[in-house]
């Protein structure tokens, strides 16, 4: 248990994109102590209900480690229920090693990331990352949902909208604010049609976010959830998803569905600036497709060493005191593991010294 901040992951994506298909796999072989905040429309808490019966923690802690908000989209409800439901977690922070927020699909993130600067939270959390699942297969057949019927009937019937947001429009904003992509249902399409859909992707939100594919919600979960203390010594880290059997009439080909991920770890001795770090890494990322960096880095002068979090391009960075046994540099320096799709990151920060 620590009294470090606790990272918050925000899960986004539209009805049937398979947000919460990819929470259960992340709570049931994860080997984190997670809290889940659940937005859905209407009295129905189906989603909450599913995480629920996965087993991923003690029955007599199930209602207090996932969190159901009924009242509207989170970014329209923000003092009134998001807000609250935060500080009671956070009670129980000593418990927990994070907390993954699952928005509902008509849920503007921007408004949620805002509130995680709040005074009362953001002393005590850092973001994690904001993950978008995109459903491949319908993107591939040219719509970002695969039943537009439903939702718009979700938004028409629900009294607890609060706002009317185009779905091209919403589709936008999860991709803009997203620090990590995920290609559900990429098992279905071909490696054309999932080169196509990526870059679909890259035109309407980041072109420098990292996408990856993903099938039945299963992925490393330290891609998603970041690197946790004991994995400073992992060597390397495969990241796959597994080929289902499929009745179509035509053959996949389903090269795209391997994914090497790269782990390094980094450890030098020179003097550095914090401003000249955030600048390095953040220009590093799109080159060699860095997908998490954690670490510390000792910054002559300063007492405690500055803790580091990476998501993409997201640079997170508090100074925090380190465990004793914790490796340290005479005076001044880094040491961090990186997860990048392409080798080479410690050499291109020595070049840069």
């Amino acid at each position: 248990m620590s009294s470090s901040r606790l990272p918050v992951t925000v899960v986004t994506g539209f009805l049937g994109s398979g947000k919460t298909t990819l929470l259960r796999h992340l709570l049931s072989e994860g080997n984190q102590r997670l809290a889940v905040v659940v937005n859905e429309f209407g009295t129905v808490g189906l989603d909450g209900d599913l995480l629920k019966n996965c087993g991923f923690c003690p029955d007599d802690e199930v209602d207090e480690r996932i969190v159901e908000l009924n009242n509207g989209c989170l970014c329209c409800t923000v003092q009134e229920d998001f807000l609250p439901a935060m500080e009671a977690l956070l009670l129980r922070s000593n418990q927990l090693d994070g907390i993954i927020i699952e928005t509902s699909g008509l849920a503007l993130p921007k408004p949620l990331l805002l509130a995680l600067n709040w005074p009362a939270i953001r002393s005590k959390v850092f973001i994690n990352g904001v993950v978008t699942l995109v459903d491949g297969y319908a993107l591939s057949n040219g719509s970002p949902v695969g039943d537009i019927k439903s939702i718009n009937e979700q938004i028409l019937n629900d009294n607890s909208v609060d706002h009317l947001t185009p779905i091209n429009e919403l589709f936008r904003d999860q991709l803009i604010s997203a620090d990590l992509v995920l290609i559900s249902r990429s098992d279905l399409l071909s490696a054309k049609d999932f080169s196509l859909v990526s870059n679909e992707v890259k035109k309407q939100g980041n072109h420098f976010t990292n996408i990856l594919p993903i099938s039945n919600g299963e992925i490393e979960p330290s891609l998603i959830l970041g690197l946790s203390n004991d994995q400073y010594d992992i060597s390397s880290i495969n990241q796959h998803d597994h080929d289902h059997d499929h009745d179509h009439d035509h053959d996949h080909d389903h090269d795209h569905d391997h994914v090497d991920v790269i782990s390094e770890h980094l450890r030098f001795e020179f003097p550095i600036e914090h401003d000249v770090l955030r600048k390095l890494l953040v220009k590093l990322v799109p080159e060699y497709q860095i997908l998490r960096l954690k670490g510390r880095c000792w910054i002559e002068g300063k007492a405690l060493p500055l803790q580091i979090q990476m998501v993409g391009s997201r640079f997170n960075s508090w100074f925090e005191s380190s465990n004793d046994d914790s490796w340290r540099p005479s005076r001044a320096g880094l040491d961090l593991v990186c997860l990048s799709l392409k080798g080479g990151v410690e050499k291109a920060i020595k070049r840069s010294f």
